[in-house]
């Protein structure tokens, strides 16, 4: 259980290491997040924070949920977390208080979740990585159909998982085990190692790896 910081997707580009090394980074805009609703044991029968990021125009919202951000002193906020904290970690954070990219060091492993990229209807070639057939004697228009998905008079089905066109993308996923880069705190960015879902300008979900290698 730790703080799961909302970030959004600057873009990659590339830093170089003393030694001339190129490493690929994704930048994070991390927060910061505000604290909107701290839930305890006696209460709500757990421990968590309620986070908020990035602003949004108050005539968007219904009273009741303005009333919410009223109440912790904060303008409204157009996405809202929850994440499970310890008691000790729920202490340390009051209603209203801001959390930053500081959370985070370089070296650190965490898990980044994001929701991919949408691609809308695709077909088997793009989808399953189905292979394209000849373009020779024998082969007719269908190069890139999926060809013949189920049997004949036994078992007279087609099964179930097979592979076929559709939606692709608009998932969510998470990357494990993502390394820390660089955290620049003047500008609350987090540097991370590789490519992380989304697009450019997404919502990501950062966390300590829960499983580090």
């Amino acid at each position: 259980m730790a703080i799961e910081l909302l970030c959004r997707k600057v873009g990659m580009t590339r830093i170089f290491t003393e030694t001339g090394t190129c490493i690929p980074v994704t930048v994070l805009e991390a927060g910061p997040n505000v604290v909107l609703q701290k839930k305890t044991e006696d209460k709500e029968g757990y421990t968590a924070v309620q986070l908020g990021f990035q602003d949004r125009r108050r005539s968007t919202l219904s009273k009741g949920a303005l009333g919410h951000f009223d109440k912790a002193g904060v303008g409204p906020k157009r996405y809202v977390h929850e994440c499970r904290v310890s008691p000790e970690e729920l202490d340390g954070h009051e209603v209203g208080g801001e959390i930053k990219a500081d959370i985070f060091e370089a070296g650190q492993m965490i898990d980044a979740i994001g929701t991919s990229r949408g691609r809308g209807t695709m077909g088997v070639v793009k989808r399953h990585n189905f292979k394209i057939k000849k373009k020779t004697h024998g082969t007719h228009e269908g190069y890139r159909n999926p060809g013949a998905i189920g049997a004949g008079s036994y078992p007279g089905k087609v099964f179930k998982g097979q592979g076929m066109f559709g939606r692709m993308g608009g998932d969510k996923h998470t990357s494990r085990n993502l390394e820390v880069v660089q955290v620049d705190l003047e500008q609350n960015l987090v540097l991370v190692k590789g490519a992380i879902a989304g697009h450019p300008g997404g919502l990501v979900t950062i966390r300590p790896a829960v499983s580090p290698k």
